[in-house]
C-alpha cells in the first residue's frame, strides 16, 4: 500500500485549484462592509443614541440601558438586513486563539410568539459557561461563571463562515469577581494609563492636547504549505512545527524568495483572505513573499493600539479559514522549518495627540523637538527600566525557537536608535551640565528638523538585529512571536511607558518647584534620563558573541527560555509598575505567570509526545524495513561467496541505519521516563523547569538521528512529506 506521504503527493498534484481575485472591484468599495461603522450607526441609531456610543467609544464613558436597548436594536437592524441570525460576544481569552458562543436572536415569548430579539442587556453582557478557559487559579473548576463585556471603543462586524453570518461584538472577559482572564482588558487599562501620563507630559509644550492615542501597525508573517502534505505529518496536524526532517540541499541561501514574484496558488489564496479581511475592516495594505522559501508577509495601515490587536487576532481566523477553501495550509508557528527563517509579528508602535502630532516624529520648530525628545527619551528609559517585562511579554514555547536565530533578534533586549540620534543623544549628555547657563540654553534649538534627511536615511537602513528599534517616526518591537496575541506586549509597553513618563513629570515638577525654568528643568531631567539608560542603547550586531559579553557587562539578563524569562512577570518591581498603573492586580499577575508556565509546560508535553509518537510509529518501521532490506542483500550476496568486496558498502550502511535506529529507541525512552518525572511535580514552575531543561533535550537528540535516517532509508519507504515537498510543492 502506498504511504500517507505518496498519496498525499497524488491528491495535491490532482487538486482543483479554487481561483480568487477581485473581479474588478475596488478596495473601497468593499472595505468595512461588515463592519457597523460611524455611517452605519448614523443610519440605523438615532441622534442620542449615536452620540452616547462615540462618547463612549472615546472617553470611556458608561452607556445607560435606554441608549443600549436603542444601540442594541440598531445594530440587529443593521445586521439581519445582511443575513444575520445569529451574535457573539467575541473575545480573546489566555489560549492565544479567539472565542465565541453564538446565540440566535430568535425567541419565543410567554404566549407562544416567536420573535426576533436584541436588547441592550445581551449587548453589553453575557455570561458564557468558562470553566475551561486558563485562569490560573483564580477560579475553581465547578465555578463555571465568567462575564464578557461589550467594548464599544472596538466596532461590531459580521463574520461570514461556512455560509452563515454571525454578529460579533468584540467583549473583554472576566471572572465573577472582577478579575481579568482575557488580552483586551489590560490592554485597555493600559492605553488609558499611558493616555493620561502623556497628556500630562504633553501639557509642558500644548496645552490644548487633550487625549494621546497608542498607535500600532504589526507585520504578520507566515508559512503557507499545501494542506494534504501537511495532514500528512502528525507533528504539523499537532504542534504546527516539524520536529523532525532534513533540511533541503536548497534552503534560502540564493536569497532568491525574498521579494519575488508570488506564487500564483498562494496569490489566489492572499486575494481571498485580503478580500475577506477588507470586509472586516482590516486596512491590509502590504504582501509579499519573505526570506524562507513558502514564507510570506501581510501589513496593514497603523490604527488605535485597541482596535490593531482585535484586527490581528481576526486576521490569523480569517487566514486559517480561507486557506482551507484553497486546500493549503497557513502556518503562523514561530519556527515550523528547522534550517530556514522562522516567524516573527512586528510590532510598530508609536502616539499621536489628538492635535495631530505623532509623539514620535521630529518636529520643525525648537519647541517640537523637544516635545519629540521627551517621549523619545522616556521610551529608552521605560525599556531600560523595565526590558525584562519585555522579554518576559513575547515569551513562548514556540518563540524559544526563534528569538535568537538568524532571523530573529536575540533575547537580550537593547534599544537601537541610529547614528544620528545617538549624536543627538550624546551632545545633550555632554552640554546640559548641572549650573545650566543662559548661554547654554542653545542646546534647546536643536535643529533635528534640518537633519531630518538625515534621520531618516539612518533609520531606513535600520538594525534589523535589534529587538527594540527607533526607525524614524515609531518604535518597531522586533521580537514578538508570529502567533502571538499582540495585546501582553502591547499592555507591557504601554504600562511601562506610562510609569516612565509619570515619573518624568514628578522629576520636571521638582526642579520647576526649586524655581528652574521649565526648559531648563525638561533638559536636566532628560540628560539624567539618557545617562542613566545609556546601557540599554546598543547600534551593532545583536546575534554576535561579543554583544553576549557585553551585554553580560553592562548587567543585562539574557533570558533564553521561557521559564526563566516568565518569572519577570512576578517580581517586586513588575508588581510595582503594574499595581500603580491599575492594570493587574496581585491575584491577575500572579494567574498569569501560572497560565503561561502551564501553557509552556502542556506545549512542550504535546510535542513530546507526538515525537516519541512519530519516532516509534513512522520513522522506526521504515528504517527498519530499510534494514531488512540492507541485511537481505548482504545476506544474498554472501550466500553466493562473492566475498566480503560486495556487500561492504551495504554492511557499513546497515551498521549506520542500525546505530540511529538504536539512539532513537533509547532516546524516546529516556524522554518518556523524563517526562514522567516532570508530570510528577505539583509545583508549575518546577514542572515548567524539569520540561526545559531534561525533557526538551531530547529533541534534538532524537531529530539528529531521524534526520540522518531520512538521508540513508530509501524515498520510497519514507513515511513523512519532506521539507522539498513541504516548501516548494503547493
Amino acid at each position: 500500500m502506498s504511504s500517507l506521504r505518496y498519496l498525499a503527493l497524488q491528491e495535491m498534484a490532482s487538486e482543483n485549484k479554487k481561483v480568487a481575485h477581485y473581479g474588478g472591484k475596488r478596495i473601497t468599495s468593499m472595505f468595512a462592509s461588515n463592519v457597523f461603522t460611524g455611517r452605519a450607526m448614523r443610519e440605523y441609531l438615532s441622534d442620542e443614541a449615536y452620540k452616547s456610543l462615540m462618547n463612549s467609544a472615546k472617553s470611556g464613558t458608561k452607556i445607560d440601558r435606554k441608549m443600549a436597548d436603542q444601540i442594541a436594536a440598531g445594530m440587529k437592524a443593521w445586521a439581519e438586513e445582511r443575513g444575520v441570525t445569529h451574535f457573539t460576544h467575541w473575545f480573546q481569552p489566555l489560549t492565544g486563539t479567539t472565542a465565541e458562543k453564538h446565540d440566535s436572536f430568535f425567541t419565543i415569548k410567554s404566549d407562544g410568539t416567536a420573535i426576533e430579539i436584541f436588547d441592550g442587556d445581551a449587548l453589553i453582557q453575557q455570561e458564557p459557561d468558562a470553566s475551561s478557559f486558563p485562569n490560573g487559579g483564580i477560579r475553581a473548576t465547578f465555578e463555571a461563571r465568567g462575564y464578557t463585556a461589550w467594548d464599544p471603543s472596538s466596532p461590531a462586524f459580521i463574520m461570514e463562515a461556512a455560509n452563515g453570518k454571525t454578529l460579533c461584538i468584540p467583549t473583554i472577559f472576566i471572572a465573577y469577581n472582577g478579575e481579568s482572564l482575557d488580552y483586551k482588558a489590560p490592554l485597555l487599562k493600559s492605553i488609558a494609563a499611558l493616555d493620561k501620563a502623556a497628556v500630562d507630559v504633553c501639557h509642558y509644550f500644548d496645552k490644548n492636547v487633550t487625549k494621546v492615542t497608542t498607535t500600532l501597525g504589526w507585520e504578520q508573517e507566515y508559512f503557507v504549505i499545501d494542506e494534504t502534505l501537511a495532514n500528512a505529518r502528525p507533528d504539523l496536524v499537532m504542534c504546527g512545527r516539524t520536529l523532525v526532517g532534513h533540511s533541503p540541499a536548497k534552503g534560502q541561501q540564493l536569497e532568491d524568495h525574498y521579494f519575488g514574484s508570488i506564487p500564483d496558488r498562494v496569490y489566489e489564496f492572499m486575494q481571498d483572505f485580503e478580500q475577506e479581511s477588507y470586509k472586516l475592516g482590516i486596512p491590509l495594505r502590504t504582501r509579499h513573499n519573505e526570506v524562507a522559501p513558502g514564507q510570506f508577509e501581510c501589513a496593514p495601515i497603523f490604527e488605535e493600539c485597541n482596535i490593531a490587536v482585535d484586527h490581528n487576532s481576526l486576521l490569523m481566523d480569517v487566514m486559517n479559514k480561507v486557506a482551507k477553501r484553497h486546500k493549503l495550509k497557513v502556518l503562523l508557528h514561530e519556527k515550523p522549518f528547522a534550517g530556514v527563517n522562522g516567524s516573527g509579528k512586528h510590532n510598530n508602535w508609536s502616539l499621536a495627540t489628538d492635535t495631530g502630532v505623532n509623539l514620535l516624529a521630529p518636529g520643525k520648530t525648537p519647541r517640537t523637538n523637544l516635545m519629540f525628545l521627551t517621549f523619545f527619551v522616556n521610551a529608552i528609559k521605560a525599556v531600560h527600566d523595565h526590558a525584562d517585562l519585555l522579554r518576559a511579554a513575547i515569551a513562548s514555547a514556540n518563540n524559544d525557537h526563534r528569538l535568537g536565530a538568524n532571523e530573529a533578534p536575540p533575547a537580550i533586549i537593547s534599544v537601537y536608535v541610529g547614528k544620528y540620534l545617538t549624536e543627538v543623544l550624546d551632545e545633550i549628555e555632554t552640554r546640559v551640565k548641572d549650573k545650566f547657563s543662559e548661554q547654554d540654553e542653545v542646546i534647546l534649538k536643536l535643529d533635528i528638523h534640518k537633519q531630518i534627511p538625515e534621520l531618516l536615511m539612518d533609520n531606513t537602513d535600520r538594525n534589523r538585529t535589534s529587538p527594540f528599534a527607533f526607525t524614524g517616526n515609531k518604535f518597531e518591537f522586533r521580537a514578538v512571536g508570529s502567533s502571538a496575541n499582540c495585546g501582553s506586549p502591547m499592555t507591557v509597553l504601554n504600562t511601562i511607558m506610562a510609569q516612565s513618563l509619570k515619573n518624568f513629570k514628578r522629576d520636571v515638577d521638582a526642579l520647576i518647584e526649586k524655581g528652574e525654568k521649565k526648559e531648563v528643568a525638561l533638559m536636566h531631567v532628560l540628560r539624567d534620563y539618557i545617562t542613566n539608560s545609556k546601557k540599554i542603547r546598543f547600534e551593532g550586531d545583536n546575534y554576535s558573541d561579543a554583544w553576549a559579553e557585553e551585554a553580560k557587562k553592562r548587567g543585562l539578563n539574557n533570558f533564553k527560555t521561557t521559564p526563566e524569562a516568565l518569572d519577570a512577570f512576578v517580581t517586586d518591581a513588575a508588581k510595582k509598575v503594574f499595581f500603580d498603573n491599575n492594570i493587574y492586580s496581585e491575584r491577575e499577575l500572579d494567574a498569569r505567570h501560572e497560565i503561561l508556565l502551564e501553557d509552556y509546560v502542556k506545549k512542550v508535553q504535546i510535542e513530546a509526545r507526538i515525537l516519541g509518537y512519530m519516532a516509534t510509529n513512522h520513522i522506526l518501521p521504515a528504517a527498519i524495513n530499510y534494514q531488512n532490506v540492507l541485511a537481505e542483500n548482504v545476506r544474498g550476496l554472501k550466500d553466493l561467496g562473492l566475498g566480503e568486496g560486495s556487500y561492504k558498502a551495504q554492511l557499513n550502511i546497515l551498521k549506520v541505519v542500525s546505530g540511529h535506529i538504536q539512539e532513537i529507541n533509547d532516546n524516546v525512552e529516556a524522554m518518556i521516563e523524563a517526562r514522567k518525572k516532570a508530570n510528577n511535580v505539583e509545583d508549575m514552575h518546577k514542572r515548567a523547569a524539569m520540561y526545559c531543561n531534561d525533557v526538551k533535550t531530547f529533541f534534538e537528540k532524537i531529530r539528529y538521528h531521524a534526520d540522518k535516517l531520512e538521508l540513508l532509508v530509501e524515498d520510497k519507504l519514507w513515511p513523512l512529506p519532506k521539507y522539498r515537498e513541504l516548501l516548494y510543492l503547493r
